[in-house]
């Protein structure tokens, strides 16, 4: 048997790839994990978590005004943009201190540079350190696209940059229409930045059903946020004072201090020697894996968004978690992706798990739909206009739920426990005998009995 520096050498050490490497070192391999950036990759440092405490701070401007309709004084409280920036880069300095920690507890080795492939068992890092591992996993995450091809592209900025703004702009066009598009348009109104969305498709929030992505489109408005759809950039050009002009396709030209795009992330493959390894990639350029995310070379795994299967930080997290049991404890295990929940910090937000309408539709046939818009009882009590959504999709005949979708205040927390259920394979009958939590917003989950027609459709 060959003769490695390590057992296990992690390339990576975002979520997917600290997981592994911890679980593997407790086990009492001898591992080691490169990071070129910070630990914690992309959730942590760039990610999920610095975006949830954005979309906090955004969201008390719009509670200073309900809090007026309950009785209170109006609020003189103004926000500080670089205030805020030095407590998140606080907090998110801390969280990646847990990570490095928790990786020395277990027994790992944190090496801090780039880290490139140069055959199956060797691995230089940086350019000038050597090492050899009988295992390596790929954990590199994804990043931003930018396109390049119209001219002015130079000037725009992506999700990564936002975190780091050195000041808060008067206004900002973003352009895309995925989730972190419409979670930072959300971001941006809130904390008064006069918000344009653009996007080319005909909706925003692709993949998502279609009664949630016009019913988020429509809330957005209300929040201030100016969606335009169908349209592209031509081009950007930067004005004398320092702001922007986006030339679009629809003819219009449109102002602002910075243009953001949101408009997808891609596999970090690159400089990873992954062909000189002999790794193949798949069509979408993503590190291509089995069912217990073994590439095509016996020694090399992938998990995360590097392999582009789902792109969130819990599948990530247990896919490595699976890794491990498989490699290192002699128990084989693969992660099921199916009936994975999912949310959008968007204003509202979206709790979302199985499939669309159209999904069940193409999928199972004839389906039934239950849907509820309501005015939720905080809002109804001021008399505002927001509206809250519910849906359930549900296989006819066999009466199984195969979608769940909530738009409205707490969703990402609903949606979690929805989707206990959903994977256990509940039906409408079940879902139905269970007793209402009254008054909650979630309690509508229990209680439609209604099958919904939708509007020139016959009974």
């Amino acid at each position: 048997m060959a003769n490695y520096d390590y057992d296990l050498f992690v390339i990576g050490a975002g979520s997917g790839g600290v997981r592994a490497g911890r679980l593997a070192a407790i086990s009492g391999a001898k591992v080691a994990l490169a990071e070129e950036h910070r630990v914690g990759g992309t959730c942590v440092i760039r990610g999920c978590v610095p975006k949830k405490f954005m979309v906090y701070a955004s969201e008390f401007a719009h509670n200073a005004q309900v809090a007026e309709g309950y009785g209170w004084s109006p609020s003189q409280a103004t926000f500080d943009w670089r205030r805020f920036l030095e407590a998140k880069d606080r907090e998110i300095a801390r969280l990646s201190g847990i990570y490095v920690t928790n990786l020395n507890n277990a027994g790992a080795e944190v090496i801090h540079g780039k880290a490139r492939l140069t055959d199956a068992h060797t691995i230089v890092v940086e350019g000038k350190q050597t090492i050899t591992a009988d295992k390596v996993l790929v954990a590199t995450g994804g990043r931003p696209w930018k396109p390049t091809e119209f001219p002015g592209a130079e000037h725009i900025i992506t999700s990564e940059e936002a975190f780091q703004l050195p000041e808060l702009p008067k206004s900002i066009m973003i352009a895309g229409g995925g989730y972190i598009a419409v979670e930072f348009a959300g971001i941006f109104a809130g904390l008064g930045v006069e918000t344009t969305l653009v996007y080319r498709g005909a909706n925003i929030l692709r993949g998502f059903d279609d009664d949630v992505r016009s019913h988020v489109t429509e809330e957005m408005k209300k929040r201030g946020v100016k969606v335009v759809l169908g349209c592209q950039h031509d081009s950007i050009e930067k004005t004398e004072s320092g702001s922007f002009i986006s030339h679009m396709t629809s003819g219009h030209a449109i102002e602002t201090d910075l243009v953001m795009f949101a408009t997808g992330r891609r596999p970090y493959v690159e400089g990873l020697g992954l062909e000189t390894a002999g790794v193949e990639l798949n069509d979408a350029g993503a590190v291509a894996v089995d069912k217990f995310s073994k590439t095509n070379v016996d020694n090399i795994w992938a998990v995360g968004d590097v392999t582009d299967r789902i792109n969130l930080t819990p599948v990530a997290i247990r896919e490595g978690a699976a890794f491990a049991q498989t490699e290192f404890y002699g128990n084989p295990t693969t992660f099921d992706h199916d009936m994975v929940a999912s949310a959008v910090f968007s204003q509202p937000p979206v709790g979302s798990v199985g499939l669309s309408e159209a999904d069940a539709r193409h999928q199972h046939g004839k389906v039934d739909i239950y849907l509820s818009r309501f005015r939720p009882m905080k809002t109804t009590f001021y008399g505002g206009d927001e509206r809250c959504l519910i849906k359930l999709v549900v296989e006819a005949g066999s009466e199984r739920i195969l979608g769940c979708h909530v738009v409205g205040p707490d969703s990402p927390e609903i949606i979690q426990m929805a989707a206990v259920a959903l994977k256990m394979g509940v039906t409408k009958p079940q879902w139905d005998s269970t007793c209402a939590v009254h008054p909650t917003l979630a309690e509508e989950l229990v209680t439609m009995r209604e099958k919904h027609v939708p509007l020139g459709t016959a009974a």
